[in-house]
């Protein structure tokens, strides 16, 4: 078999098995994995608030996708939209209290599971792979 070729299949399929073990640690919080990587996303972001389209492309969704996973979290006040007040045209997209204290709490959660998955790991090890996935773009 093609060494490129396998690489890419496997790392698909750890990426599907963690995907399923994150969603599965953070059912207790009544998010998806996708919805804690859209909140983490903005609370990386100055005052927890962030434009939708900076959110959907660091987060590689598209504009329409953002929207449509952004509304149910915006009934739960998970987050909520403010207008930008530099532009009517650009929304913006802000953690509530509720959403921030939910993300703390899941974030121990997801902490912990992945402290369990790489336990075997050094930390040189996983430093080694995390800039070797940051290399492929």
């Amino acid at each position: 078999m093609n060494k490129n070729l396998d690489l890419i299949l496997n790392l698909s399929l750890m990426q599907s098995n963690l995907v399923k073990k994150m969603d599965s640690s953070l059912s207790v919080h009544g998010i998806s994995f996708s919805e804690f990587i859209v909140m983490y996303q903005i609370s990386l972001s100055p005052n927890n608030t962030v434009r939708r389209v900076d959110l959907a492309q660091s987060v590689g969704m598209s504009a329409s996708g953002i929207t449509r996973m952004l509304n149910p979290m915006e009934r739960l006040k998970l987050i909520e939209k403010e207008p930008n007040p530099r532009d009517a045209r650009v929304s913006l997209v802000k953690l509530t209290d509720i959403g921030d204290e939910l993300l703390d709490d899941a974030t121990k959660s997801v902490i912990y599971l992945l402290d369990e998955i790489f336990e075997a790991f050094k930390a040189k090890d996983i430093e080694m792979f995390l800039h070797l996935i940051k290399s492929i773009k």
